[in-house]
């Protein structure tokens, strides 16, 4: 039995499920969700992350890393988490970076948060025995401050829509059409007095499982201190709009086709995870990818490796646009900041126009 085969059975006996439901099933069904059997991260695979593109993100994400640690008071016991590490990149890149802050390495305990089996196994390969796993935060202990990074994360957590029709909130759900093939379709929902004012055909995502990450590394940081860095595509503010997309071989496909085979996202709701890690006590803060990568550095590393390199020059002039060109991915994507309220990260500051708007709007 497929994954298709079984959500068509499950529906037909029980009804239409949530979005939220058909993201979980495709990505982490134990036997044919996309993470828990098949992920296929890069060039020849189904999509590529920052790390991939160029060494000079984990480097400024590691530089990031190291400068939080001194602003922090070199913690002599440090955890340096990654959840969702991918292939192990990111991390591998940031290790490289931190062994030049002196004292780093030997305070932190570094810990990978992982569900998928095959890519822990990719990640053992790149990173050996320097690192030890978890299935969940709550896996890895506390009691010490923790650097915290989480890059192309929370678009893959669940979330639910809504479809503002010309009678009031109604749920996009998958269901069944009159030949039993899997397709979108619209219920009631009780949860149409919590949403916000709309014009017919508008959509509204929420996520619950973004907010309680969110309140998770709140409660997490205000207790133990520190902070994370949460790098996706999302929005900075309010918004509307359907942003659910399934890719594979890096182009966009039909979300219902052979479920479990593809990757499934959507864009971040920074607003309600930094609502929801300041209502736990925390500090937030976010800026642009470009923002962010600009004032960490970005411009005079990939001057210097030209400098070394300048047969490569062409190539590290690519890599650098793709990350912070507006165009590119400088813009759509963000970088957030959790941090306990007694300090202020590097980079954030300065609060930067985008976001008193928000809080103005």
């Amino acid at each position: 039995m497929s994954l298709r085969d079984r959500l068509t059975a499950q529906i037909a006996s029980g009804g239409p499920i949530s979005v939220a439901q058909y993201m979980t099933a495709c990505l982490h069904d134990p036997d044919f969700g996309y993470y828990a059997t098949r992920p296929a991260i890069g060039e020849a695979g189904d999509f590529i992350t920052a790390p991939m593109i160029s060494q000079m993100f984990g480097e400024m994400i590691g530089v990031w890393a190291a400068s939080a640690w001194e602003l922090m008071g070199r913690p002599d016991e440090l955890r340096l988490v990654e959840m969702g590490p991918g292939d192990g990149t990111l991390m591998s890149d940031v290790l490289k970076t931190v062994r030049h802050a002196e004292g780093f390495l030997e305070a932190a305990d570094v810990w990978l948060v992982e569900t998928s089996p095959p890519l822990r196994a990719l990640q053992a390969e790149r990173l050996g025995e320097v690192v030890s796993w978890a299935a969940s935060l709550a896996e890895v202990p506390d009691g010490a401050p923790t650097i915290l990074i989480a890059n192309e994360l929370l678009d893959c957590l669940p979330v639910r829509q809504f479809v503002r029709t010309s009678i009031g909130w109604a749920e996009q759900v998958v269901g069944l059409d009159a030949e039993g093939e899997l397709t979108f379709g619209l219920a009631n929902t009780p949860a149409a007095g919590l949403l916000p004012d709309a014009q017919p055909g508008q959509v509204f995502e929420q996520s619950a499982a973004q907010a309680a990450l969110g309140a998770e590394l709140g409660a997490r940081l205000a207790a133990d201190g520190g902070a994370a860095l949460l790098i996706d595509y999302g929005r900075s503010g309010p918004d509307f709009g359907d942003t659910l997309q399934a890719l594979r071989r890096h182009e966009k496909v039909d979300p219902l086709y052979n479920p479990g085979e593809a990757d499934l996202t959507v864009h971040a709701d920074f607003p309600a995870v930094m609502a929801a890690a300041r209502a736990e006590g925390c500090g937030t803060a976010i800026l642009t990818q470009t923002q962010f990568l600009a004032r960490m550095g970005i411009g005079e590393r990939a001057e210097a490796l030209v400098r070394s390199a300048p047969a490569r020059s062409a190539v590290i002039g690519r890599q650098l646009t793709r990350l912070i060109a507006a165009d590119e991915m400088g813009e759509l994507f963000k970088v957030c900041a959790i941090h306990s309220d007694d300090w202020t990260p590097p980079a954030f500051e300065e609060e930067p126009a985008f976001e008193r708007e928000a809080d103005e709007a």
